[in-house]
């Protein structure tokens, strides 16, 4: 587990009051720019893989976020690739496969704007068809800032989704405008149960 990683999890079980977590600015440098990502996972037998392909013109460029399955022996199904969204900046993109369930997180800019923000999608996906079961968002309070990282992890035996990154705007709820974040999706893969932020 990396050091970030590490970060987190201390923080968080220590309500962050005296953490000394990074403090850089997630305008410097995207966590997709710190450390790669997660991008292969193997669920029920079959591998996945995330990534973007880009489409130029029209400039600036457009990034397509994608899941590929691929055929194998062990993999019940044929091989397959769905677009997952279209950013206008390059997108941060995480795979996992845990002990219940397939998901994915994936950064989105919507907009062409400078000042669109950039928000985090993540997903629980049917692995035979590829289709999204359930969608969940982080993005600041009316869009007054921008979501990078979205990184996965899990707990409690991979039923509890947890996403974190960095940030550039307060999320619901939060007082003030601290820079990383952490989202727990409990029961992720069987509820609807919203988001749990911590931010520090």
């Amino acid at each position: 587990m990396n050091v970030f990683k590490r970060a987190v999890w201390v923080c968080a079980a220590a309500s962050l009051a005296a953490c000394g977590a990074p403090e850089e600015s997630p305008a410097q440098e995207s966590l997709g720019e710190q450390e790669s990502a997660l991008t292969t996972t193997t669920f029920g037998g079959c591998t996945f893989t995330v990534s973007y392909t880009t489409i130029a013109p029209p400039y600036p460029p457009v990034y397509v976020a994608k899941l590929t399955r691929q055929a194998s022996g062990t993999c019940p199904y044929p091989a397959a690739t769905v677009d997952l969204g279209r950013s206008y900046n390059t997108p941060d993109l995480n795979v996992l496969g845990t002990a219940v369930g397939l998901s994915v997180g994936f950064s989105i800019k919507g907009g062409i704007s400078g000042s669109s923000p950039t928000v985090c999608l993540f997903r629980h996906i049917d692995p035979a068809t590829l289709g999204t079961i359930r969608e969940a968002f982080v993005g600041a309070n009316f869009g007054a800032g921008s979501v990078y990282g979205c990184r996965l992890d899990q707990t409690d035996a991979g039923t509890t989704l947890v996403g974190y990154g960095t940030k550039t705007g307060a999320l619901p709820g939060e007082v003030g405008n601290k820079p990383n974040w952490v989202a727990t999706y409990y029961n992720f893969f069987t509820s609807t149960t919203p988001a749990v932020y911590y931010t520090y």
